[in-house]
């Protein structure tokens, strides 16, 4: 069976990230990652997607035990059926929505 790919954002979706970035520290596994990643594994590959280092990210997969369900860490933006990011708007094909959705855009660890 060839699962389908969902690319989930590290900073802001896995940890408990709230804007305060220090290259050389990942906040905690925010409380429920852990389980949806788990089963999600089960029938999606599922990829961190991250700007962050890549050794340092991977070595946050591990120290979480996430890495038997996490297929891979990178900075490429790879082929995927959902992208789970806080940072993202949903382009519903309206350009003036999206406009507004753009101009009033907040992370929801701000609001």
């Amino acid at each position: 069976m060839i699962k389908k790919t969902i690319l989930f954002d590290l900073d802001g979706v896995l940890n408990t990230y709230d804007g305060n970035y220090d290259k050389n520290y990942i906040p905690p596994i925010k409380d429920g990652a852990y389980n949806l990643i788990k089963e999600l594994s089960q029938d999606y590959k599922i990829v961190i997607f991250t700007t962050r280092n890549s050794l340092i990210a991977s070595k946050w997969v591990i120290k979480n035990r996430l890495d038997e369900y996490v297929e891979n860490v990178t900075n490429v933006k790879e082929p995927a059926y959902l992208i789970i990011d806080d940072r993202c708007i949903n382009f519903d094909g309206n350009y003036e929505e999206l406009k507004n959705k753009i101009e009033n855009f907040g992370v929801w660890y701000k609001k």
